[in-house]
């Protein structure tokens, strides 16, 4: 029980941070969308660093089902677990969205309105995706003690160089589908993001078995 609570608590805290952040930033930013943006951008780097830092040592710090269907398909995640991670990281992040509008005083699920569709998001989605398991799988490979600061920095960028402003995780897309604020999706639009990211990642997979080799398969060279 401990991973799988792990994972729902980090899902949470992690939403949370990015619907939270979201509603604050465009408060505070009196319509100056970039300025929203940077707030979202910081916040939602810095607790990715906090959570993968204290969680990660418990469930691996997934916090994203594409995250673990990855490492599923390297035989790192058992079958069993699989399907109870992705459904506590699922429910952790709705819970994110809720207690977010709670705290702004909001009602506590909305569907949200902003448009993100087209083949440059779905393209932004599944580069941002992939990038993000690169990140994940090459830090473990070389610097494992880096990666709470890795995928914190890689998150932070992701917003500024996609067109989609880095979703990168299915769990944390359909949270957001439940926010009309700054960071929501429309629901008709999350679909074709949520397999944008699952291409995305199988495909960094692929290319980490060749690109980082385990010292059992061979070298670096």
């Amino acid at each position: 029980m401990r991973p799988l609570l792990a994972e729902a608590l980090g899902t949470m805290l992690l939403v949370c941070t990015v619907v939270g952040s979201g509603i604050m930033a465009a408060d505070l930013s009196a319509g100056n969308d970039g300025l929203a943006l940077l707030g979202n951008t910081i916040a939602t780097g810095a607790i990715l660093y906090v959570l993968i830092t204290i969680l990660g040592p418990v469930s691996g710090a997934h916090f994203n089902p594409a995250v673990s269907l990855v490492f599923f398909a390297r035989g790192e995640l058992a079958a069993s677990l699989l399907g109870l991670y992705v459904l506590v990281q699922c429910i952790g992040g709705v819970a994110g969205t809720i207690l977010a509008h709670a705290m702004f005083d909001m009602d506590l699920l909305v569907l949200g309105t902003k448009q993100r569709t087209g083949g440059a998001q779905w393209l932004a989605e599944g580069v941002a995706t992939f990038g993000l398991v690169t990140t994940i799988l090459g830090g473990l490979r070389h610097r494992p003690d880096a990666v709470p600061m890795l995928v914190g920095l890689y998150i932070t960028a992701g917003y500024w160089f996609t067109a989609s402003t880095r979703f990168a995780n299915p769990a944390v897309t359909l949270a957001r589908s439940f926010t009309d604020s700054f960071s929501g999706i429309q629901p008709l639009d999350m679909p074709a993001f949520v397999v944008a990211q699952i291409f995305g990642a199988l495909a960094a997979a692929a290319l980490a078995i060749w690109l980082f080799p385990s010292p059992a398969t061979g070298d670096d060279g």
